[in-house]
């Protein structure tokens, strides 16, 4: 004979009852009328100044378009026949440190080649920078030589991009 036929059948517990309800219950609803009413009181009470960023975020987009302006006339521009080398290192250097100010999230400072040029364009498609491939090969060439026309262009079209974008 097995051990297991003389025990008795299970009983079944009992339907859970609605009334009394658990302690936490109770906490519950004493709790849920006072957050109501100091939420209440709260927002009463609160200062009633419109939050606003707009006018922060404008002055120091501002002063970052008016600072890279300043540093893109500052930059030493090579005269036809020089090596222009050094000159594209030094935009693209100034545009990385705008986009990384201004985009932080898409780390535009790891980006590179066309990808780089496509970025730029994304943000501002009048600037037309992914025609200046020379932007982002002429900093690793050897010689480097851009005539006077080239290097208006493309300085032109690097301002205008930090005119209407940065």
């Amino acid at each position: 004979m097995n051990p297991l036929e003389q025990l008795a059948p299970l009983i079944a517990p009992p339907p859970p009852s609605w009334w009394p309800p658990a302690p936490g219950w109770w906490l519950l609803a004493a709790l849920l009328p006072m957050l109501a009413t100091g939420g209440w009181w709260w927002l009463r009470k609160a200062p009633r100044q419109p939050f606003s960023t707009e006018s922060h975020q404008d002055d120091s987009t501002d002063s970052l378009r008016l600072a890279a302006l300043q540093e893109l006339a500052q930059l030493d521009k090579p005269q036809a026949g020089e090596s222009a080398s050094h000159w594209l290192q030094q935009l693209n250097t100034l545009l990385k440190r705008i986009c990384r100010t201004r985009y932080p999230a898409d780390n535009p400072h790891t980006m590179s080649g066309r990808t780089w040029l496509a970025f730029l364009d994304s943000r501002c498609p009048a600037a037309g920078l992914t025609r200046w491939m020379i932007l982002v090969e002429g900093a690793y060439r050897a010689e480097c030589k851009l005539d006077d026309q080239a290097i208006a262009g493309l300085e032109q079209a690097v301002e205008t991009w930090i005119r209407k974008h940065a």
